[in-house]
């Protein structure tokens, strides 16, 4: 199944000037440019295939997070992959990799790279969508993809296989049901904070018509601003449409929550983010104060270990994984067990270039073969970028449709890449860039 040597590990710097229509613009980022460190991985197969992956960032610093990727090629090129478990812990248990994180950071973002890229590259052999070939394994294969050190107060191996076991009779059944009805998906389209208030309403308008129950809108610039906006959205909507809000960690605690309670006449149906993110008692202390408004967060959570401590403390309603965050498909899968086992919904994270093409396997994989629900579960779906992939996302009647084709849906198209490479792809020497 997995190819006996690794031959070459290929990083590039990808850049799109979303910044310049303000797509992606929030409380805390106001000028993105959408980013990837993009690593493609060869080996001595003979078969052609390639492992794609990449790390998401917005811009500056995307050189930093290239060259944290390429300095993991010695611990690469060369060796045997054996299974993806074990290249995981190879990685993340190396005493001094570990010493820049522990587990955290640039460096569990390169990681994840590299993981995503060889998981990409074994669902291309087994000729497979990953959210497939992940599905099929049996709970055993699985948890040995687990690293339980950490997590054993919250989730053991035995609770982790229960869960995965109690899952089983019903796969086929839900497989059948995801392919033919699809995932359901909110958008996040109408909500960037830098734009107009004619353009949110169009945008809302045009969310109703594509069939969407939920939106959500950035906030925690301005309460003014924050209050008309949802005013806004609100009045376009309806109230049986949810709206959920974002403040990308804008706040203190106590301004949280002083400024959720003034956003509740509008029915948010949760703050996302609203503190720091390693901030796990300011999370419990504002989901406390701001019930029964749902607090959700995990774009930004930078490990498992956090991911279970917001859980333990009662901390979070709604858990946001991120596809390219911590350390790759092996990390999720735990974060999966641990929602699964405190009996919270999954909502991932999906705003950024390539995200929605990675997640949606992780959603799909976990209702198939670790939930087994889609009651309140939703994948954010950001309408940028997808054109650059060779397998982008297919969204009907506001639900992600199951992909078919093998792998993970990371690879860019090969003219993508050239145009975007920064600083000498087209799009960044043009004069229109320079001025």
């Amino acid at each position: 199944m997995f190819p006996a040597v690794i031959t070459s590990v290929e990083t590039f710097d990808v850049r799109f000037p979303t910044s310049l229509s303000l797509d992606g613009s929030d409380a805390m980022n106001p000028d993105p440019d959408y980013s990837a460190a993009y690593v493609v991985i060869g080996t001595d197969a003979g078969d052609g295939l390639e492992g794609h992956g990449f790390a998401f960032t917005i811009g500056r610093g995307n050189d930093v997070q290239v060259a944290a990727i390429r300095a993991l090629e010695p611990f690469v090129i060369g060796q045997p992959v054996g299974t993806i478990g074990d290249m995981w812990r190879r990685l993340v248990h190396d005493s001094q990799l570990r010493w820049l994180g522990p587990e955290k950071g640039v460096m569990h973002m390169a990681i994840s790279a590299v993981v995503n890229a060889l998981w990409d590259l074994a669902a291309k052999r087994a000729g497979k969508p990953l959210w497939v070939l992940l599905a099929e394994m049996s709970p055993e294969e699985l948890v040995e993809l687990v690293d339980f050190r950490y997590l054993t107060d919250a989730l053991t191996r035995d609770e982790a296989l229960e869960i995965l076991r109690r899952a089983q009779p019903g796969r086929a059944e839900r497989t059948a049901r995801l392919v033919a009805d699809g995932y359901p998906a909110y958008t996040t389209t109408p909500g960037w904070l830098g734009y107009s208030d004619a353009k949110l309403t169009r945008l809302c308008q045009e969310a109703l018509a594509a069939g969407y129950t939920q939106i959500k809108l950035k906030v925690g610039a301005d309460l003014e601003d924050d209050v008309r906006r949802l005013r806004i959205a609100r009045a376009v909507c309806g109230p049986d449409i949810k709206i959920a809000v974002d403040a990308n960690q804008r706040w203190d605690v106590g301004e949280a929550i002083r400024w959720v309670q003034a956003l509740e006449p509008y029915s948010p149906w949760w703050i996302e983010e609203p503190t720091s993110p390693d901030d796990v008692l300011g999370h419990a202390a504002i989901r406390r104060a701001v019930h029964p408004i749902r607090v959700a967060t995990g774009e930004h959570v930078q490990n498992r270990v956090v991911f279970k401590q917001l859980m333990q403390a009662g901390a979070v309603d709604v858990v946001q994984i991120d596809a390219a965050r911590v350390a790759g498909v092996n990390e999720n899968l735990a974060i999966l067990l641990l929602a699964a086992k405190f009996g919270l919904p999954v909502c991932p994270h999906a705003g950024g270039v390539g995200l929605c093409e990675l997640v949606q396997h992780l959603a799909m994989f976990d209702y198939v073969a670790v939930s087994g629900s889609l009651e309140d579960r939703v994948i954010e779906y950001v309408d940028h970028l997808h054109e650059h992939f060779v397998d982008p996302v297919v969204i009907r009647d506001a639900r992600y449709r199951a992909p078919t084709a093998p792998g993970f849906s990371a690879e860019m198209t090969a003219e993508a890449i050239t145009a975007h490479r920064f600083p000498g792809g087209a799009v960044w020497t043009e004069p229109a860039m320079q001025s």
